[in-house]
Formats: structure tokens, C-alpha cells, sequence
């Protein structure tokens, strides 16, 4: 009876550590589960603009060191002026993550300098865009698809009727996702729990872009 106890036993603590040993690589593959996230806010805004949507997404298996919000120094929205100060923040994060490209969220203007930072120099390290109110026609009617032969750019665009800032037609981009919802204002946007799942949606790659 003692010689099986202790090979139960044994086996017991076999088991267990087994388990133990596992749980570092799960928790790691968990963690680098996704593209660094960009969050650009509008004009007149300001990073902590991100302050909902980011607790919304580590409630969802985002990790602090996966989410960022670039503060513009122009805040007039400028979309040039942005672009450029945009394309150095993004590339210290994918320096600093190890990933070779980013998701972005834009929301407002942020949307427009997103963009064009990607028509300038940028489609080679976007995966997902998702714009929140955007005006995207001032840059461009279609979604760009970038600069990486093997993948397309996917967008979200996701606009409000109740945005009496932005008028609906100008958010639309031609050959992505657009997705229109009610009963949100402009600043809204970026508080809605609504919004916050088409948010997710769109970074775990459920964009679109048919150009």
C-alpha cells in the first residue's frame, strides 16, 4: 500500500508541475496576441481621449504594452503636420514592441492623419485602421490598401447620425467597412460601449477593403 501511495503521489507532483510549467508560455502567447494599437485623437483633443476605449480593450486580453495614444503637438488637426509627427511615433512602438506593423484608431481628425500618414510613406506598417467620426474624404474616397504585396490595409469606418460635427458622408470610404450606428454624438464616439465592440471587431482584423 505505501509503495502505491508514493508512486500516486509521485505522479500527483508529476502532473502538477507539468501544469505549472506550461501556464509562462500560455501567458505569453496570450500576450503577444496583437498588433501595437495606435489611438490618434481629433482636433482640439488629446491622448487621455483614449482613456475608455483602453480600458475597454484590457478588459478584453489587451495588455497595457499593446496600447498607445500619440499627444499632437499641431492641434489643429492639420493632417500633414500630424502625418509626419505620427510616422516617428510609429515607429518607436513597433521599435519598442519588436512587431513590424501597428492597428490605429482615429478618431475625428485622427482619422484624415491616419490616412495620410498611410499615403505617405506608411502602408507597409498598418494592419487595421479603425475611424471613429472621421471626415476621410478629405484625404481620400477609397480605403488605401497600402504597400505590403501580401496583405491589404482593412478598414472600420464608424460614423453616427447623431454626429452633427461630421457630416455621415464624408466618413464613408469606398471598399471598406462602413458602419453606421445612431444615437452618438461626436465626442461620443469615443465613450460608447457600442462603438468599443465594433472597435475590437475591427482590430482582430473584421475590417474590410475590396480596392
Amino acid at each position: 500500500m505505501k509503495i502505491k501511495n508514493i508512486i500516486s503521489l509521485v505522479a500527483c507532483m508529476a502532473i502538477t508541475f507539468s501544469v505549472v510549467g506550461i501556464q509562462p508560455s500560455v501567458s505569453k502567447a496570450q500576450t503577444n496576441a496583437h498588433d501595437p494599437v495606435i489611438y490618434i485623437h481629433g482636433a482640439g483633443g488629446n491622448s487621455t481621449n483614449f482613456y475608455g476605449i483602453k480600458n475597454y480593450l484590457k478588459k478584453q486580453g489587451w495588455s497595457d504594452n499593446e496600447l498607445y495614444a500619440i499627444e499632437m503637438i499641431d492641434k489643429t488637426g492639420n493632417s500633414v503636420n500630424n502625418a509626419r509627427q505620427l510616422a516617428s511615433y510609429v515607429d518607436e512602438v513597433l521599435k519598442k514592441t519588436g512587431k513590424s506593423k501597428v492597428d490605429i484608431i482615429g478618431h475625428s481628425a485622427g482619422g484624415i492623419n491616419a490616412l495620410t500618414y498611410i499615403l505617405n510613406g506608411g502602408g507597409s506598417k498598418v494592419n487595421d485602421v479603425v475611424t471613429l467620426g472621421s471626415p476621410n474624404k478629405f484625404v481620400t474616397s477609397k480605403a488605401p490598401v497600402g504597400t505590403d504585396p501580401n496583405h491589404k490595409i482593412l478598414y472600420t469606418s464608424i460614423y453616427s447620425t447623431g454626429d452633427y460635427l461630421v457630416p455621415n458622408q464624408l466618413s464613408t470610404l469606398q471598399g471598406a467597412k462602413n458602419v453606421q450606428i445612431s444615437g452618438v454624438g461626436h465626442m461620443g464616439m469615443v465613450l460608447n460601449s457600442k462603438v468599443n465592440e465594433l472597435i475590437k471587431e475591427g482590430l482582430n482584423g473584421g475590417g474590410q477593403n475590396t480596392n
